[in-house]
């Protein structure tokens, strides 16, 4: 079955926000989705786009994506920032995840980025192996930090 990987435009916006709960599901966290359809048309088709996809797409259906957006490391220089990465479950195992990631590696280089960079769970051993296969360094010595806005609004009225 072929595969067809294209950059992705504002009319998949409702399908990758279902692939966007689909992960979220998968990452048990499905309660955590606070993103809306409006939003994700906003931040990515604005005046300054924030984020980038591609879709997988078989038989015309999308099958699976990748969310990213640029980086920037004051010791190396510009990276590609891999967000989601996803294929719908009944779709795995058929090397669309291979050439998603294949398609974001050639878009880092075309884009003259020093490297990609991204998250997995710890738990998470099918994306880990995944990674793996590509030789990726798998970093476990970083901390992620995070201020939600409630978090940062409750800060701000203190002063």
């Amino acid at each position: 079955m072929p595969v067809h990987i294209r950059r992705g435009v504002y009319d998949d916006l409702p399908e990758i926000l279902s692939l966007i709960k689909e992960l979220a599901e998968y990452e048990r966290a499905p309660n955590e989705v606070s993103i809306t359809l409006s939003q994700l048309q906003q931040d990515g088709f604005g005046p300054r786009p924030l984020f980038e996809f591609l879709v997988a797409e078989v038989n015309a259906e999308i099958v699976g994506m990748t969310f990213f957006y640029y980086r920037y490391s004051t010791w190396k220089g510009k990276f590609m920032y891999l967000e989601d990465f996803v294929v719908r479950l009944d779709s795995r195992g058929q090397g669309i995840g291979s050439q998603l990631f294949r398609a974001l590696m050639e878009i880092s280089q075309t884009e003259d980025c020093v490297g990609m960079t991204w998250q997995v769970l710890d738990w998470n051993e099918p994306a880990l192996n995944f990674y793996r296969k590509y030789g990726a360094r798998l970093d476990g010595e970083w901390t992620n930090g995070r201020l939600m806005r409630s978090e940062i609004s409750r800060y701000i009225n203190l002063e």
